[in-house]
């Protein structure tokens, strides 16, 4: 495929071995990702998993600030896959996005597929995994992007930097629990576990002897580059006896903020700081599940890993586990959210304020009636799905990107709607039950090439009221405001900071509430949003003149 779109164009630790990345004869920087099945054993018993490389989680990209490096895929796995660079821009580089059906089509078992990766203005700790199905579930990994070479830090240098790339673990293979879920319409079973790299932590059958463990050095300081590779968790993270001071999310600088614990989304990341400045002992970090849906299950396990000074010649046996907020203290999640300040000096542009395009759009969690002669598992009988704005996505044929360069038809539809086409009180308690039956559609937003965007999104109680993590790619966005009840324009703009909000690239939309984002729409190309869990997105589609 080419790699430019043209004038018209749709919006829409040190490496491990020299198998993994290498120099080409060209001075570029290239990865090799091989997708293949290995045997993990977890919860006492063992299982094959799809992992890039045999390794779970999946070997760590590096890169320094805007440069360009190319990872080389090869799907020996037995399912169609594509991997995607969460919360890499890719200026005017969609191809290499990589969300199935939207960018490209999948890589057939025994495909493979070259993926450019343009870094600009990302800093600090992203990651990638695959955009195929719920394969990310095995298939991901952190990406380290270092300050230009000969610049550092807005911070301290840390003596080290350690990845906690939190998960979760199914004893039953991933994709029979998707596959299972889709097949009756109901919600996907619980994890087994919540993981730290990978291991379920003490708390767990069968885990202690695996337990990830952090080893410091009394007075030093270590960088904690994390992840929420988790499936549907947004995760309250915290270690014993020991405060944590964020200072930056999404690869982006953020002013230092101390707490003695941190929420991180799905997709979400961040650069935090641990100072190992306590008494000589053994400590557990540790993280749980916050969830606010009434009646909906989730894995309301504790996974923890230890720290253990070298200084300590008899570590405790068994350590205190540190402060987590409850799983349901919605307070305690948003408190620390617009606690979160951006660093203006690193941030690549001002916070739009001249906004010319608007866009409010419902989050809502839906049913479908159920077909004849089956049994679906939704509430009455229904079949559970989501909608942006009552349109509920459905995957196309072929890739969307591709569909528009080569102009075939019939592929997608403009004219997803910027506001909602049904007005209602959308976090009233009891709704109507006609609400709940969302449109079905392959349907895309077209934003003009340089627009200064504000995008509110609404979250609603239809069915239940959940929080949403929702993520876009090819651009980051300034986290303005959040609040709960219905957005009214006119009183909650007031509301928004203006001055140092963060830049991110997914943000946590409260249950019953709304959260809202600025950015400028300086990336041409088509563009995937994402809403969790029951697979429903929407597309930008941007034309430049």
């Amino acid at each position: 495929m080419k790699m430019w779109l043209g004038k018209k164009i749709i919006f829409l630790q040190t490496l491990l071995c020299f198998s993994i990345v290498g120099t080409n004869s060209h001075g570029l920087k290239e990865y090799h990702f091989v997708l293949k099945e290995a045997h993990y054993r977890r919860l006492c018993s063992s299982k094959p998993i799809l992992t890039v490389n045999g390794q779970f989680p999946g070997p760590t990209v590096r890169a320094y600030y805007g440069e360009t490096i190319y990872v080389n895929v090869h799907n020996k796995g037995k399912y169609n896959i594509t991997l995607h660079w969460h919360g890499v821009k890719q200026p005017r580089n969609p191809w290499s996005d990589g969300p199935e059906y939207i960018t490209q089509c999948p890589i057939k078992p025994g495909g493979k597929f070259r993926q450019m990766l343009i870094f600009s203005i990302e800093e600090g700790t992203i990651w990638w995994h695959a955009h195929s199905d719920w394969a990310r579930a095995t298939v991901h990994g952190a990406i380290y992007i270092y300050p230009r070479k000969g610049e550092s830090y807005p911070f301290p240098t840390p003596d080290e930097e350690v990845p906690i790339v939190l998960g979760e673990w199914w004893k039953s293979d991933v994709s029979d629990v998707y596959e299972e879920f889709l097949r009756n319409g109901g919600s996907p079973n619980e994890s087994d576990a919540i993981t730290i790299n990978g291991q379920p932590g003490d708390l767990y059958p069968c885990s202690k002897s695996e337990t990830f463990k952090l080893n410091v050095h009394y007075g030093k300081t270590y960088h904690l580059r994390m992840v929420n590779a988790a499936m549907n968790l947004v995760l309250f993270f915290a270690v014993s006896k020991h405060n944590l001071t964020v200072v930056g999310v999404d690869s982006a600088y953020s002013k230092p903020l101390t707490r003695d614990y941190i929420c991180i989304a799905p997709g979400q990341t961040a650069d935090v700081l641990l100072h190992a400045n306590q008494e000589p002992n053994d400590y557990y970090m540790a993280a749980r599940a916050y969830s606010s849906a009434l009646g909906v299950a989730f894995n309301n396990g504790i996974t923890t890993a230890r720290i253990h000074y070298h200084e300590n010649h008899a570590p405790n046996k068994s350590p205190s586990l540190p402060y987590l907020p409850l799983y349901n203290d919605t307070k305690a999640v948003f408190d620390y959210y617009v606690s979160i300040k951006g660093l203006n000096e690193a941030d690549p542009y001002q916070v739009p304020t001249n906004i010319t395009t608007h866009m409010l759009t419902t989050l809502s969690i839906n049913t479908f009636p159920c077909p004849e002669n089956q049994t679906c598992a939704g509430p009455n009988g229904t079949r559970l799905a989501s909608s942006v704005n009552n349109i509920s996505f459905e995957n196309p044929t072929i890739d969307i990107l591709e569909a528009y360069y080569y102009h075939i038809k019939g592929v997608y539809h403009k004219g997803l709607p910027k506001f909602p086409p049904l007005k209602f009180d959308f976090n009233a308690e009891y709704l109507p039950l006609e609400l709940q039956i969302p449109k079905k559609g392959t349907k895309v937003a077209v934003i003009k090439f340089g627009s200064t965007v504000e995008l509110v999104f609404q979250g609603t109680n239809l069915v239940t009221g959940i929080d949403h993590p929702m993520h876009l790619h090819g651009t980051s966005f300034f986290a303005v405001g959040y609040g709960f009840g219905n957005f009214d324009k006119h009183k909650d703009r007031k509301t928004y900071n203006l001055i140092d909000p963060p830049l991110m690239n997914t943000i946590l939309v409260p249950k019953n509430g709304w959260a809202s984002i600025r950015y400028r729409a300086s990336n041409p190309g088509m563009w995937h949003e994402k809403i969790d869990l029951f697979k429903c997105y929407f597309l930008f589609y941007c034309f430049s003149r």
